[in-house]
């Protein structure tokens, strides 16, 4: 076990649910179709359990990652708020996935996008970016100081900031992007029901809080959630054992989506009273997950095989009876992008 944290009354917490609207707002964007939710009996075997399922989000809206879900949303948030037709520069520091999303989202509703990329990000996740029309900053740092780079940047006229990351004074726009993952989890409960076991990985936080919220606010209240991140940038991980949001130091990762030192301070409470369990996974960990699930049809990226290999540390360890699982449990594994979002 490569690091861990359980809260054994996660799921005796509540909070308020997502407003009405979201999904119906997916639903009419071109291209939009619920992403596979695929069985894998393979994987229920090695994990002792009932089914495994894994949530495809390597083909959604176009893109190979969830995020378009987040960005649409608040872009048209953003958009709908404005008290004129001008035209607004969207700006956002990524290390992936997010910034292709608000790059492309721009590109639909008629904007321009300026996205800062995070040292580490695959040069053809850069390519794709700028690819969409967008301008593309590199900046020779971590991710929280693209942030940081695009934050300011924000401040000219005629810009916004579209970021996925909350902080003290900026947490509207980050709750509009929460309020857009909760799609993927609506189309769960339509493809399945609600799960004994939902895996999320976790960068910032915010998918994380998103699942939180789906699973936290309604009256059924069985799903366990587990959050997985990278051994070298584990700050929900770091955070939760301390007690109180904290930033650490990030290294290389495969997992490149999840390469983050500091939790959103919007996710932050959620995280800390609503996820039952958290584990911090190896690079290798997650690439033998990449490979397993490619053998098994799924075309994951290693964000995406971080799900897998948080339940194989956790479901095939010690920890096994924290969440609750058995011979007739359902686990949903969130595989959060396609190999084409972070090639490796």
């Amino acid at each position: 076990m490569n690091g861990w944290y359980a809260r054994p009354g996660a799921r005796d917490w509540t909070c308020s649910p997502v407003r009405h609207g979201v999904r119906e707002f997916h639903a009419a964007l071109p291209g939009y179709a619920p992403t596979a939710l695929t069985e894998l009996p393979a994987l229920a075997e090695e994990l002792g359990v009932g089914r495994v399922l894994v949530k495809d989000e390597s083909t959604r809206l176009g893109l190979p990652a969830f995020k378009a879900l987040g960005a649409s949303w608040a872009i048209h948030q953003i958009l709908s708020r404005r008290p004129d037709a001008e035209p607004v520069r969207l700006v956002t520091a990524t290390d992936g996935n997010h910034g292709r999303a608000v790059a492309r989202m721009a590109r639909l509703f008629g904007q321009r996008a300026h996205v800062f990329t995070a040292e580490g990000v695959h040069p053809a996740a850069v390519a794709a970016i700028a690819a969409e029309g967008a301008q593309v900053t590199q900046v020779d740092g971590t991710y929280d100081e693209a942030v940081h780079r695009a934050a300011t940047a924000a401040e000219e006229p005629g810009a916004v900031l579209v970021q996925d990351t909350a902080w003290p004074g900026y947490e509207e726009t980050p709750s509009w992007i929460v309020e857009g993952y909760s799609t993927l989890f609506a189309e769960i409960d339509e493809q399945l029901g609600r799960p004994d076991l939902m895996v999320v990985p976790a960068g910032v936080g915010s998918l994380a809080q998103a699942a939180v919220t789906h699973y936290r606010s309604g009256a059924a209240q069985a799903t366990a959630l587990l959050a997985v991140e990278p051994d070298t940038a584990a700050c929900v991980l770091a955070s939760l054992i301390r007690g109180e949001p904290v930033t650490v130091e990030t290294g290389e990762t495969i997992m490149a989506g999840l390469n983050c030192g500091t939790p959103s301070s919007l996710a932050w409470p959620y995280l800390r009273d609503g996820l039952d369990a958290a584990v911090a996974v190896t690079d290798d960990d997650s690439a033998r997950a990449v490979r397993d699930l490619t053998g098994l049809g799924v075309l994951a990226g290693p964000c995406g095989g971080a799900a897998l290999a948080g339940a194989r540390s956790v479901l095939t360890g010690e920890h096994a009876s924290h969440l609750g699982t058995g011979p007739r449990s359902t686990v949903v594994l969130l595989s959060t992008e396609g190999a084409e979002a972070n090639p490796s």
